[in-house]
């Protein structure tokens, strides 16, 4: 019985260390989401939609909760946000081809329709970002008539 409370004491004291480490945060400024917000304008319904079960993950600026601060939960928020950027993220819009733009709104247009995002992992500790059929439908409403917008821009040769 002495190895066991060894060991519990051992893991107890990893767990108190590890807490003064951690990943960098993602806490850019909200202003980087304008120059998306300006190219797609978005109404704000579909704004608001977005605010709430997308730019976290998917911009330069992740709204943390109060458990981000706990490790190992704040390693597996960083892994998330890190894969949600590389993917698409919106704080980049402005330096984005027209082409490039389309393919992005187009791969969001499929991952809404698929009911891929927002992820089950994030919406099980954000209620809140669960997306109703009403409002998939105004998400993608809204980029489709993006896309027909870049479909309709001139091109660079």
């Amino acid at each position: 019985m002495k190895i066991f409370k060894k060991i519990l004491l051992f893991l107890l004291i990893v767990f108190v260390v590890a807490q003064f480490f951690g990943p960098e945060k993602n806490e850019g400024s909200i202003e980087s989401i304008a120059a998306f917000c300006e190219d797609t304008k978005p109404p704000e319904n579909v704004k608001a939609i977005l605010t709430e079960s997308c730019f976290d993950c998917h911009s330069s600026s992740t709204r943390y909760p109060w458990y981000s601060n706990i490790t190992p939960v704040n390693y597996w928020m960083a892994d998330h946000v890190k894969h949600g950027t590389k993917h698409f993220n919106v704080s980049t819009w402005e330096n984005s081809s027209i082409k490039r733009k389309d393919h992005k709104m187009e791969e969001l247009i499929e991952m809404v329709e698929e009911k891929e995002m927002p992820l089950p992992s994030y919406t099980w500790t954000h209620n809140e970002a669960k997306l109703s059929d009403a409002q998939i439908q105004d998400v993608l409403t809204w980029a489709k008539q993006v896309r027909a917008i870049y479909a309709l821009a001139p091109k660079p040769e």
